[in-house]
C-alpha cells in the first residue's frame, strides 16, 4: 500500500528519519562519501520540510518513503526516494516511482543520485530517464543528475 504521509505526526517523522539515514548510510558507503544531506537531518529539519511525501507499507510498517517538489507546473522534482535496507531489492522503490508517476503525471521528472550508487542509476535509466549533467560534490564524488 502507499499513501501519502504527514510528517507533522512526530511517531510517523522519526520512522521516516530512521529510512533515510539506513537508506543513505547504504548510499554513503556506496560511493565513498558521507556528506549526503538527508545523512545529516535530524528530526526537526525533517518534520519541517515542504517536500510533498508517500509512502509504501508492507502490512503495516512504513518500508520506504518517496519526496518529491514542483519547480514548476510541468515539472516533477524528486528529491529523496528512500527504501529500509532490510526491504530493499524487492520492488518498493520502484512502486513508489510508478505511484508518484500516476499521482503526480508531469511533463518533465528530475532526479539525482550519487553516480557510483549503481542501483539507483540502474533504477532511474530502467524508467526512461537519462543523464543530464554530472556534478562534483567533493573531491571524487560525483552526484548524477537525470531527467525524463
Amino acid at each position: 500500500m502507499i499513501s501519502p504521509l504527514d510528517l507533522s505526526d512526530r511517531t510517523l517523522a522519526e520512522r521516516v528519519l530512521a529510512i533515510q539515514h539506513a537508506a543513505y548510510a547504504v548510499e554513503a558507503e556506496l560511493i565513498g562519501f558521507d556528506g549526503i544531506p538527508p545523512l545529516q537531518e535530524d528530526l526537526a529539519g525533517l518534520m519541517s520540510s515542504t517536500e510533498h511525501w508517500l509512502g509504501r507499507y508492507d502490512g503495516h510498517v512504513l518500508v520506504g518513503a518517496v519526496a518529491y517538489e514542483f519547480p514548476d507546473g510541468d515539472t516533477v522534482e524528486i528529491s529523496r526516494l528512500i527504501v529500509d535496507p532490510a526491504y530493499a531489492r524487492r520492488g518498493h522503490g520502484r512502486a513508489l516511482l510508478d505511484d508518484l508517476d500516476e499521482r503526480e503525471p508531469r511533463r518533465t521528472s528530475l532526479v539525482s543520485t550519487g553516480s557510483a550508487n549503481t542501483p539507483a542509476v540502474n533504477l532511474y535509466k530502467s524508467r526512461g530517464y537519462h543523464e543530464i549533467a554530472r556534478i562534483e560534490v567533493a573531491p571524487g564524488v560525483e552526484v548524477t543528475q537525470f531527467e525524463r
